[in-house]
C-alpha cells in the first residue's frame, strides 16, 4: 500500500489501520512508511531502516530538535482489520485504532508537512519502530537504544501513547520480584514434622500489606507509588504441609528514584527473614516527566496545560535514559487498547495533530 503522508491524518490513520501489522510480522507496513519517507525531498531528509523499524530526521542546524516517535506493531487481530467507522463517523475502530497508529499517523504528518517548511523551528526526527507489544527483547525503539543511540537524542521527545490528546509526562518505573519461602513437606496430621512454607510467609506478606506509598510531585505531576501482591501460590494437597510458598511482588516508583534507589527501598520494606529468599524477575527504570526543559514547556502552552502524570511504564524511559525529556501524546482512550472493539475518536486524530503542528512552529 502507498501511504501518502501529507493527507488528513485521519485518513492517514485509517491507511496504516489496514495494513495488518501483529507484531513479528510488520515488515509491510514498514515497507510502506519507508517508501513514504523515502519520497520526501533526500537532500533534506536522512532515512534509515533497522530491521522493521524505519528512521528520518533534519539536519536543518535549529538549535533544538524534537523525537516523534510511535510503534507500528499491534496485537494480534481479532476480526478488526480493515477500519470501521461509526454510524455518526465519529469514532474509528480497529486494530491498532488507539494504540497506537493514530499517534503514529498524526507524527509521520507532522513531520512530511514541516521538514522543509519555512514555519519549522526544530530539527525534527520521526522512529516507527517494531516488536512493541511483545517481549522487550524485540522491541525496535529498544535496539536503537543500544545500537544506534543517536537517533534517540533530542532535546524533547514525543510517544505517540494514547493520552486522551493531553500530555501525560514521563512514567513510573516497574519492579516484580519472586519472593519463595521455604519449608519442609510433612503430613498436616504430623505438622510438628514439617515446616509451613506459607506461614513462613506471611511476615513478608504483611510488611507489604501495610506499606504507606507515596504520593510524589515533580514538574506539577502527581505520581502515585504503590507495592502490591499480585500472583501468590502454595500448597501440595489438602492434608500435606507446603514446603513452598512464592509469591510476585510488584513495585511502581516514581521517577524521583533510580532503579537501584527503587530496589534498595523495596529489599527494605520486605526484610529480612530466614528461609526466604527473593529474585528480581522484572526491572524497568522511570522517566522523569521533564517539563521545566524550555522544549517541553512550550508543549505543554500548545495543549492548553492539559497534563497529568504517566503512571504506567512506556517507552518514554528509554529517551529519559538517554537524556532527552519525553512525553506520552497521542490520541484516544488507552483502555480500549488491545480490545476487540479498540476505537479512538476522530476529533482527538485532528486535536493532536493541531496542537502538534503550532508547537513545532513555535
Amino acid at each position: 500500500m502507498t501511504l501518502n503522508l501529507f493527507s488528513d491524518p485521519i485518513e492517514l490513520t485509517k491507511a496504516l489501520v489496514d495494513i495488518p501489522s501483529p507484531s513479528h510480522h510488520e515488515e509491510a507496513i514498514a515497507d510502506a512508511v519507508e517508501e513514504a519517507l523515502r519520497d520526501l525531498d533526500q537532500d533534506t531528509v536522512e532515512v534509515q531502516r533497522y530491521g522493521n523499524t524505519v528512521c528520518a530526521r533534519t539536519n536543518r542546524g535549529f538549535e533544538s530538535r524534537v523525537v516523534l516517535a510511535g510503534h507500528i506493531d499491534t496485537v494480534p487481530l481479532a476480526d478488526n482489520v480493515p477500519h470501521t467507522m461509526s454510524e455518526d463517523g465519529e469514532i474509528m475502530y480497529g486494530c491498532g485504532t488507539v494504540d497506537m497508529k493514530s499517534g503514529m499517523a498524526v507524527y509521520l504528518n507532522a513531520f512530511a508537512q514541516l521538514y522543509n517548511s519555512d514555519e519549522l523551528k526544530h530539527d525534527l526526527t520521526v522512529i516507527a519502530y517494531e516488536g512493541e507489544e511483545v517481549a522487550t527483547e524485540f522491541n525496535g525503539l529498544g535496539h536503537l537504544q543500544k545500537d544506534h543511540p543517536e537517533w534517540l537524542k533530542g532535546d524533547l521527545a514525543l510517544l505517540g501513547e494514547p493520552s486522551g490528546a493531553m500530555i501525560e509526562a514521563g512514567c513510573q518505573g516497574t519492579i516484580r520480584v519472586r519472593v519463595t519461602a521455604h519449608g519442609t513437606r510433612a503430613h498436616s496430621a504430623r505438622a510438628w514434622l514439617g515446616s509451613n512454607a506459607a506461614h513462613t510467609l506471611v511476615p513478608v506478606m504483611l510488611n507489604v500489606a501495610n506499606y504507606q506509598p507515596r504520593d510524589v510531585e515533580i514538574d506539577g505531576c502527581t505520581y502515585k507509588e504503590g507495592l502490591n501482591i499480585v500472583h501468590l501460590e502454595s500448597g501440595v494437597a489438602t492434608n500435606t504441609i507446603p514446603d513452598e510458598a512464592w509469591m510476585f511482588v510488584n513495585f511502581r516508583f516514581a521517577p524521583d528514584r533510580s532503579s537501584e534507589e527503587a530496589m534498595a527501598h523495596l529489599m527494605e520494606v520486605l526484610g529480612e527473614h530466614e528461609n526466604i529468599t527473593v529474585e528480581v524477575d522484572d526491572i524497568a527504570g522511570a522517566a522523569l516527566p521533564g517539563l521545566g526543559q524550555p522544549a517541553a514547556r512550550a508543549l505543554v502552552d500548545a495543549v492548553g496545560g492539559n497534563v497529568r502524570a504517566k503512571y504506567g511504564w512506556t517507552d518514554v524511559a528509554r529517551f529519559s535514559e538517554m537524556g532527552t525529556p519525553a512525553v506520552n501524546f497521542g490520541a484516544g482512550d488507552p483502555g480500549f487498547a488491545h480490545k476487540k472493539d479498540e476505537q479512538v475518536p476522530v476529533t482527538q486524530i485532528t486535536e493532536v495533530s493541531t496542537a502538534l503542528l503550532n508547537y513545532l512552529k513555535g
